[in-house]
């Protein structure tokens, strides 16, 4: 589960409740479709991760959560604002795409996208970080909320 990136967990998850929703006992439920939030939430969405993966390039950090180790700790930029702005991106962004196709059983994906960040990878990279960078990293979770 770690090594799959949450866009592409987001992706499978759309996909599966796409088709989900052609079940006989689903196809009755009313559209959720919205198209012009839809694109807003979803350009938002790929926006938030692209800024911050542009952040960790301009410091020379690794960009991927399973990486051994991480050459700096990010706490300007988005990161001043969130300490995931990545997973906010894919979860807003999955908002988004379950809007604009407005199949209901779709927004249950980021749902999804966000127990699956929270509870199994989130953990994770905190206890990486809190091992490589110890009492700064345990001062920035106090200043900077995991969400918003």
């Amino acid at each position: 589960m770690l090594k799959a990136p949450p866009p592409l967990w987001a992706m499978a998850l759309l996909t599966a409740f796409y088709f989900l929703s052609d079940l006989p006992f689903f196809a009755t439920l009313p559209s959720l479709q919205n198209t012009i939030a839809g694109l807003a939430l979803t350009a938002i969405g790929v926006a938030l991760p692209v800024i911050a993966i542009a952040q960790f390039r301009a410091a020379n950090t690794q960009v991927m959560p399973t990486s051994e180790t991480n050459n700096q700790l990010i706490i300007t930029g988005l990161y001043h604002l969130t300490r995931n702005p990545m997973y906010v991106g894919v979860i807003l962004a999955s908002c988004g795409v379950a809007l604009w196709v407005g199949r209901p059983l779709m927004v249950l994906a980021p749902l999804c996208v966000f127990i699956i960040t929270n509870w199994v990878l989130i953990p994770y990279e905190e206890a990486k970080m809190r091992r490589q960078f110890g009492a700064p990293y345990d001062a920035y979770t106090q200043r900077v909320r995991r969400w918003i």
